[in-house]
């Protein structure tokens, strides 16, 4: 291809993505990264194996069910708490108010017996 005055017009080559400016930010469509054995020093297999991505998918997924149901569940056992808390202050409420009546109940038996005996007496 040549422009006008003999001189090549820049071709489109297909490009693949670098590491500052990738293909596609989307893990699943990029390419899993290789490593050659020349560069690396090592024995072949003595590497991990590549990632590849199947069942990447479940991994990549940070909130899975359980996670997303622990605010609730933890809002639940706080609820529970709270009304244990509330109904053991009612007992409370319950008892002291119970004591309270028993000792007047015994105040006025007294009261009665005390009548009844200065009637008895005189």
């Amino acid at each position: 291809m040549t422009a006008g005055l003999g001189v090549m017009a820049p071709t489109r080559t297909k490009r693949i993505g670098t590491i500052d400016r990738p293909q596609t930010h989307d893990p699943r469509n990029q390419a899993p990264m290789t490593v050659t054995t020349s560069t690396t020093k090592e024995p072949v297999g003595s590497a991990t194996p590549d990632v590849t991505i199947i069942g990447a998918n479940d991994s990549r997924q940070n909130r899975t069910r359980e996670m997303q149901l622990i605010p609730e569940a933890m809002a639940r056992a706080h609820m529970h708490d709270r009304l244990r808390e509330a109904e053991e202050g009612r007992q409370a409420v319950r008892l002291v108010a119970a004591r309270r009546m028993q000792r007047r109940a015994e105040r006025a038996s007294m009261r009665a017996r005390r009548a009844l005996a200065m009637a008895v007496m005189h």
